[in-house]
């Protein structure tokens, strides 16, 4: 049974139950809708709930867990052919009985059968006419153990999700049937209905919390391996970032954080002031013709992927301020020898981040009751004072948060950072020389056949935890501060 017919059919079943219950009930009072507990379509609403959300549960810890093991079913496979030696790199090996995999799923059933003649052995041309089929380069030289493994996964597949689909339809037939034996004109199916639906909400909200777990359990293990590798002191007291894949590395990340922080803070400099004195025109003096024009060209700028930001940061601004600043520009100095630097990723970065801190402010000040500026007016105060000596205060909480957000950002930008500020770890106070950051690292470290085993690929599990844990800290200290300064407006 494919994926299509199996949507059908469950689309079909839930469809029944919908309104099969509906009309039983309605059925069984005889059209009389007093003897009712609840409204008729509850009825149908639960009996839908009941049919499609089990599915769901079952279909997708099904999702979830078989791919282990049918990899562990092709490992074992592998590992006890003759033909693998100890020393061989199993995971290389299940990559290629993968796509072995991959391309009989690619052709149907009746194709891919035909690999293996009736004596067992390979029909290469069978094999080589599929490739073709799937568009893949076919090669021969492949060993025929690989090919008997990814034939033996795919059957083992085949079967596998076939009998898991004949069993969710017997399943909602099972769970339809028994529905209908018990549904009854006096079942609080309202009550039932609301409690699975926020069942189902608590369970979207907790996925967040999952998701975060999740992400911080897997960096913790992987770094705890990196550290069993590689010094803890050297990483969080070196001054040096020189990774070595032949050992002998020297991997501290103050340099990369003085390079983030650095990059980052410049981006602010740029964003906050235009994103905030451009949000408090559009909130105070702007006219609603000039303001439903201004503002959605100003959140254009959110819309433009990062990717474009970088190329523009090397493309364009880069070598713009290395034309002014370096050797026989403006000033005739030679400041500045290369297009990647600290200004030229954070300029641009800023450039991006500005709609984050006016669009958020705007809201924000949009929200100030006209009650207070009423007030501010009929106390003598001119427009520039009460935006200044009211709004602003009354608005700070949310402006706080709004440059937390731009900061939170900028800290975890990478393309920019990556096409635009360079790939040298140091500490420098010269915003015209390069400079790299955490993000950047990370995608070097990662990039590339790299031992995931080797401390210089798992120190970027390092980082990116350590990332995590600066962004944590600056969330905590921006909710101190709004909770203060509501409390000394309030």
């Amino acid at each position: 049974m494919t994926g299509a017919t199996l949507l059908l059919a469950v689309v079909v079943l839930v469809v029944l139950s919908f309104f099969g219950s509906s009309y039983r009930v309605s059925y069984l009072v005889e059209g009389s809708k007093k003897n009712l507990n609840s409204r008729l379509h509850y009825y149908g609403m639960f009996g839908l709930l009941c049919t499609g959300l089990p599915v769901l549960i079952v279909y997708f810890f099904w999702w979830l867990l078989i791919p282990f093991y049918f990899e562990a079913s092709v490992v074992k496979f592998l590992i006890s052919s003759l033909e693998v030696s100890p020393e061989e790199n199993i995971s290389l090996l299940l990559g290629q009985v993968n796509t072995i995999r991959d391309t009989l799923l690619s052709v149907n059933h009746s194709k891919a059968s035909e690999v293996f003649n009736q004596n067992g052995i390979i029909d290469y041309e069978v094999m080589a006419a599929i490739y073709a089929l799937a568009n893949q380069p076919f090669e021969p030289e492949t060993r025929p153990f690989l090919f008997q493994a990814g034939y033996d996964l795919w059957l083992l597949e085949n079967r596998a999700y076939n009998t898991f689909h004949f069993a969710l339809i017997l399943m909602m037939i099972c769970i339809i049937s028994l529905y209908f034996l018990l549904v009854k004109p006096g079942f609080r199916a309202r009550y039932h209905v609301e409690n699975i639906v926020l069942g189902i909400l608590i369970a979207a909200a907790g996925i967040a919390i999952i998701t975060t777990v999740g992400i911080v359990v897997s960096m913790l293990f992987e770094t705890f391996r990196f550290f069993d590798l590689h010094d803890w002191r050297d990483f969080f007291f070196g001054y040096t970032w020189a990774p070595n894949f032949h050992g002998d590395s020297e991997m501290s990340i103050l340099p990369l954080l003085f390079g983030t922080f650095y990059i980052s803070i410049f981006a602010l400099f740029v964003a906050v002031p235009i994103g905030l004195f451009s949000a408090i025109y559009l909130a105070e003096y702007a006219s609603n013709y000039t303001r439903s024009i201004a503002k959605p060209m100003l959140e254009v700028l959110a819309g433009i992927p990062t990717i474009v930001y970088g190329l523009f940061a090397l493309v364009t601004f880069g070598p713009f301020l290395r034309d002014f600043f370096g050797d026989g520009g403006a000033f005739s100095v030679n400041w500045m020898s290369d297009a990647r630097s600290v200004a030229t990723a954070g300029t641009v970065m800023g450039m991006m981040l500005i709609p984050f801190v006016s669009s958020l402010s705007d809201d924000i000040i949009n929200a100030v009751p006209q009650s207070l500026r009423d007030g501010s007016y009929g106390l003598g105060a001119t427009q520039s004072e009460t935006i200044r000596l009211v709004v602003i205060p009354a608005a700070l909480p949310g402006i706080v948060g709004a440059i937390l957000l731009a900061a939170s950002r900028a800290i975890g930008e990478t393309m920019i950072v990556v096409l635009g500020a360079g790939a040298i770890a140091k500490f420098s106070g010269n915003p015209l020389e390069a400079m790299t950051t955490i993000t950047t690292r990370i995608v070097s470290q990662l990039t590339g056949d790299g031992d995931f085993n080797s401390p210089e690929t798992l120190v970027a599990f390092a980082l990116g935890l350590s990332l995590f844990l600066i962004t944590l800290v600056l969330n905590v200290i921006a909710l101190y501060v709004v909770r203060k300064y509501r409390e000394q407006y309030e």
